[in-house]
């Protein structure tokens, strides 16, 4: 019997095991012994056991999905009536939104006081916009008489969605697509990565609680293998990923060979371009949540550092007192700046291109481990100067705390940098003069980009170009992306 316990995540010593899986709005016992172990980022220690899905509990789920698009009212519901069901599940969730920032924290280190602003609120955010976007909605548009004649285009939910969600934004990203795909009409399937697992069971409680129809919302936490698999299913009508780029394409290449619609959320290498008069106390302000959110841990991070070579000194400098005065600690302490990497094999990662970076560039700040700790698995905030854009510090993605300075000689040698990437997700222009800095982001190849900051907007399209992807997130194209059109063509 599952345990529904709205103080689980309050504490680090109150997780507890899990036994089962959602699916079908009831707890479901696993088709196989198999458990994931989930590690807390900043201890390394095991603070809980999950059940591991095989392929029985991926058709299961499928299937719980496939009957309720099919079977049920759910998805011809009137708009307003799907908006009602996730109005409560969004009060359901709000109930829980410490839980659910806690539970990220201990699970991938994100710093707590950042986590209970993105997970805990941001994520709700995105469920509210979308149950306005639904109560809003109407099912058929009326396009002008041609001919004597006009057109009803009929939008409809696409089906059955494999949502698969990677452990940085786990909540956040999970929501991106639950949301839109609820307010279409669609059910949903969702994966969680095998590192962030517990607040996909907060959620699922929620779910229940607010009484969200049975087989709307499955969650079965699988690996690579049971993920590909569920990617092809016979059963599931499209595919929604967030992840890395190599992960990307090989979905992408199997969604096309199915002709099944995918929504790719992919990679990073954002550059922030620093013009000639920026003020400097503004981008240093700034350089957390634009260039080292979430530990660096954040695909649209603006890890390449454009600086103008008559300012490149000042810049740098500027630059490594900053990250030399960010609070490396504990996730679940609210005065901690930079937690720890989601992993070991991640802090392995990072590592590795720190150590390939001290043959490329010029190390300013940080390298190595903090000496405050031997417990979980932290990187320093680092930096590297006297950088080259064609050095694998500047072409790959790292995924953590390590910022690269690249010197320009002008704005259109800037802009020649920026859009010399194999991504296009980020960026940001810092500039005094904000039309200047416009002119600028115009010309920078990217799904988008911030002037003297950045933050995505739940209103407006995310998404990257490139090998950052294809489709959007947010705003109302996200919802366009989960329904399926037809003209009826009226003809008296």
């Amino acid at each position: 019997m599952m345990r529904n316990d709205n103080r689980l995540f309050e504490d680090a010593e109150m997780i507890m095991d899990r036994s089962a899986f959602f699916i079908g709005a009831e707890w479901v016992a696993p088709a196989s012994t198999r458990r994931f172990e989930i590690v807390g980022a900043s201890t390394g220690d095991v603070v809980a056991t999950v059940p591991e899905a095989v392929e029985a509990d991926i058709d299961r789920a499928v299937a719980a999905a496939r009957h309720a698009f099919d079977s049920t009212d759910w998805a011809t519901r009137a708009p307003a009536e799907r908006a009602a069901v996730m109005r409560r599940f969004l009060a359901a969730l709000a109930a829980r939104s410490g839980d659910l920032a806690h539970a990220v924290s201990i699970q991938n280190g994100m710093p707590i006081a950042l986590s209970g602003l993105l997970e805990a609120q941001f994520s709700l955010g995105v469920l509210d916009y979308y149950a306005g976007l639904a109560e809003a909605g109407s099912r058929d548009d009326v396009r002008p008489s041609q001919m004597g004649r006009h057109t009803l285009v009929e939008r409809s939910a696409v089906g059955v969605v494999a949502a698969i969600v990677p452990w940085n934004f786990p909540v956040t990203l999970a929501l991106s697509k639950i949301a839109p795909a609820m307010a279409a009409g669609c059910t949903l399937v969702i994966k969680p990565s095998p590192g962030t697992i517990l607040d996909s069971y907060v959620m699922a409680e929620a779910a229940l609680e607010a009484g969200v129809p049975p087989g709307v919302l499955n969650w079965v936490a699988a690996d690579r293998a049971a993920g590909a698999y569920l990617v092809s299913h016979p059963g599931v009508d499209k595919v929604a990923f967030t992840g890395s780029t190599g992960a990307g394409r090989a979905i992408a290449a199997r969604c096309g060979e199915l002709l099944r619609p995918v929504t790719l959320e992919l990679g990073g290498k954002s550059a922030a371009i620093l013009l000639d008069d920026v003020d400097l106390p503004t981008f240093l302000a700034g350089v957390p949540m634009a260039s080292l959110l979430n530990n660096g841990q954040a695909c649209y991070n603006g890890t390449r550092v454009l600086a103008p070579v008559r300012r490149y000194g000042e810049v740098v400098d500027a630059l490594a007192a900053t990250m030399a005065s960010l609070t490396v600690g504990d996730a679940l302490d609210p005065s901690t700046q930079v937690g720890p990497m989601a992993s070991a094999a991640h802090r392995d990662r990072v590592e590795g291109y720190i150590a390939q970076g001290k043959q490329e560039a010029r190390l300013v700040q940080g390298g190595g481990r903090p000496t405050t700790t031997n417990q979980g698995w932290f990187v320093e905030p680092t930096l590297f100067a006297d950088v080259d854009n064609s050095a694998t510090i500047a072409r790959e993605e790292i995924f953590g705390p390590v910022l690269s300075v690249i010197p320009y000689e002008s704005d259109a040698d800037a802009v020649r940098i920026a859009n010399d990437s194999a991504f296009g997700l980020g960026g940001s222009v810092w500039s005094g003069d904000a039309d200047r800095a416009l002119g600028v982001a115009r010309q920078v190849q990217t799904g988008t980009i911030g002037i003297n900051g950045y933050m995505p907007s739940l209103g407006s399209p995310f998404g990257g170009v490139k090998a950052s992807g294809m489709g959007r997130e947010f705003g109302p194209e996200a919802l366009g992306s989960y329904q399926q059109l037809k003209s009826i063509y009226v003809m008296g």
